[in-house]
C-alpha cells in the first residue's frame, strides 16, 4: 500500500510539473473568450483561456469526470482518464486545475444555442386507479419493435406501421404498473425517469424503457399561442400548475399536442442518480444531455450560459460537465440539457432555464 501511495503522488508530480512545461499563459480576465475559425492545424488553446475557468471548482470536475469517463470511445482519452483516476485527492484543486491544463485543449466555442435543463421528479403514485391518480404507467408494449431508429408496432399480418401516438395509447386497455395524477405522469416523460413514492412509503425508480418513436413536441409554444400562459412565463412550474389546474379534457388536449409516449420499468432506488443514455448515473451539476450526431458520450464539456429570460430564471451556468445522455429534443451541435438533480427543489431550478449557449469541447493534447 506504501509503494502504490508513493507511486500515485510520483505521477501526480509528473502532471504537474508536464502542466507547468505545457500550458500557454491565461488570457487578460475579461478578454473575449477565443474562436476556434482559422486555428492552424494541430493548433491548442489551453482551457485556461476559458470564460470563467479560474472560478471553477476544477477537483469537483475531475471527480465527476474520472467517476465517467471510462464510458468514451476516443482512444486518445484513455490516458487521461487513467490519469484523472489516481490524481490524489490531497493535491486538491490547484493540482486538478494543473491537470486539465496539461492534458487538454479546447475546441469549438463560436457559436450560440440553447441550454435547458432537466432533473429526476419524485411523484406520488399508487398501484391501484383513484380520481386523482388516474393516468396509468405503461411498461414497454410487448409489439413495439425497433427497426433501425424507428420504434413501431408489429401487425398481425406481419407489417410495420408507426406506433400509435399519445393520445391513442391512453385510450388502450393496458395493465399499467403504477398510477399517477395525468400532470405528474407527463413531466415524468419529458424527464425520461424519476422516483415514485407510493402509500406505504416505498419508493421505485421509474427507469426509461422505450418511446413510441413519435417526435417530441413542446408544449410551452402552443399555450402561449392559445394565450394560456405569457410569452416568458412557460417555466415547468407554470406549464405543470396550469395542466393541474386544468385537470380533465383542457389538459388532456394540450398535453396530447406532443404526440411522444414514454414507456418506463420500476426498479429499487439505490440511492444514485438515474442512468442517461450513456449508461451511467448521472451526477447532478455535472452531466447534461447532448445530440449524438455532434457529441460523443464521455465528452468532457465547457459550457458558458448566463442567465436566461425565463420569468424566476435567477443565475447562469458556466463549468465542465459531461456528456451522458440525450433527449428528443436536443438537436443540434451547441444544444444541452443540464442535469440539475433529483427532487422538488431540482424540478423548480430546471423549469427555469432557458438560456443562451456556448459549448467548448476539452480534447487530449495530441
Amino acid at each position: 500500500m506504501r509503494q502504490l501511495s508513493a507511486w500515485v503522488t510520483a505521477l501526480a508530480g509528473a502532471l504537474v510539473l508536464a502542466a507547468c512545461a505545457m500550458t500557454p499563459a491565461p488570457t487578460t480576465p475579461g478578454a473575449e473568450p477565443w474562436s476556434p475559425s482559422g486555428l492552424p492545424q494541430g493548433a491548442g488553446i489551453s482551457p485556461a483561456t476559458l470564460p470563467g475557468w479560474a472560478e471553477e471548482d476544477h477537483l469537483a470536475a475531475v471527480e465527476a469526470w474520472a467517476e465517467t469517463c471510462h464510458i468514451a470511445r476516443d482512444p486518445a482519452l484513455a490516458a487521461a482518464c487513467q490519469a484523472a483516476r489516481v490524481l490524489p485527492a490531497g493535491g486538491g484543486a490547484e493540482a486538478a486545475r494543473r491537470f486539465l491544463e496539461a492534458w487538454f485543449v479546447v475546441e469549438r466555442g463560436d457559436q450560440t444555442g440553447l441550454l435547458t435543463a432537466y432533473f429526476a421528479p419524485e411523484y406520488s403514485a399508487r398501484l391501484y386507479r383513484t380520481d386523482a391518480f388516474s393516468a396509468p404507467v405503461l411498461a414497454r408494449p410487448l409489439d413495439l419493435v425497433t427497426e433501425g431508429t424507428t420504434v413501431q408496432q408489429r401487425l398481425a399480418d406481419g407489417r410495420l406501421v408507426p406506433y400509435p401516438v399519445r393520445a391513442e395509447i391512453d385510450e388502450t386497455d393496458a395493465a399499467p404498473i403504477a398510477w399517477m395524477r395525468p400532470e405528474d405522469l407527463f413531466f415524468l416523460q419529458i424527464q425520461g425517469s424519476g422516483y415514485l413514492t407510493f402509500e406505504d412509503g416505498t419508493t421505485r425508480r421509474a427507469a426509461y424503457a422505450a418511446h413510441n418513436g413519435r417526435p417530441f413536441v413542446g408544449i410551452a409554444r402552443p399555450m402561449v399561442e392559445r394565450g394560456l400562459l405569457p410569452a416568458n412565463g412557460t417555466s415547468g412550474e407554470a406549464i405543470r400548475a396550469w395542466l393541474a389546474g386544468h385537470r380533465g379534457a383542457q389538459a388532456t388536449e394540450v398535453m396530447n399536442l406532443n404526440p411522444r409516449y414514454v414507456f418506463f420499468r420500476l426498479e429499487d432506488d439505490d440511492g444514485r442518480g438515474p442512468s442517461g443514455a450513456a449508461g451511467v448515473p448521472l451526477i447532478a451539476g455535472r452531466s447534461i444531455a447532448v445530440d449524438p450526431a455532434h457529441w460523443s458520450y464521455g465528452d468532457l464539456v465547457w459550457i458558458d450560459a448566463p442567465r436566461g429570460d425565463l420569468a424566476g430564471a435567477d443565475r447562469g451556468y458556466q463549468g465542465l460537465v459531461v456528456a451522458l445522455d440525450t433527449g428528443g429534443a436536443i438537436r443540434g451541435p451547441v444544444r444541452a440539457d443540464f442535469y440539475v438533480g433529483r427532487g422538488e427543489a431540482a424540478g423548480l431550478q430546471a423549469g427555469r432555464v432557458r438560456h443562451p449557449l456556448r459549448m467548448w469541447r476539452l480534447v487530449p493534447r495530441s
